[in-house]
């Protein structure tokens, strides 16, 4: 039980300073661009890698696998009893949906962050403006 509440208070600069990941540049550029989309938004460590909130976290990347950096954008993790599906206007197609709630954005190489840049932080504005 220790390991997880320090885990859970680690400072995202520190994970990310010992973050062992091939792909840990790309990690970094997207983290920036993040949390540049709005200086509300607020990062911490949630699911043992860097997630964003403003008040409730909305998305959360997943580091696995290691040859591609996602992000999941979410409700955060509370059960809600009604569902409201997010209208997202995404038209390089980047987001793959699990639920009305939740979908995916990957990102396989730093010249793909780079040419999404602008898709990306208008993906969040959206995102958050809905929350």
């Amino acid at each position: 039980m220790a390991g997880k509440q320090t885990a859970a208070i680690i400072d995202v600069n520190t994970f990310m300073a010992q973050l062992d990941h091939p792909r840990k540049a790309e990690i970094e550029v997207i983290r920036a661009i993040i949390l540049g989309a709005d200086p509300r938004i607020g990062e911490s460590i949630k699911w043992n890698a860097p997630s964003f909130s403003i008040g409730e976290h909305f998305a959360t990347l997943k580091l696995r696998p290691s040859t591609t950096v996602q992000v999941v954008f979410h409700t955060d993790a509370k059960v809600k009893p009604v569902t409201t599906a997010m209208a997202i206007d995404d038209p390089l197609g980047m987001l793959k949906w699990a639920a009305p709630d939740r979908c995916v954005a990957t990102f396989a190489s730093m010249e793909q962050i780079e040419a999404r840049r602008g898709a990306l932080v208008s993906i969040v504005r959206q995102w958050i403006a809905q929350l």
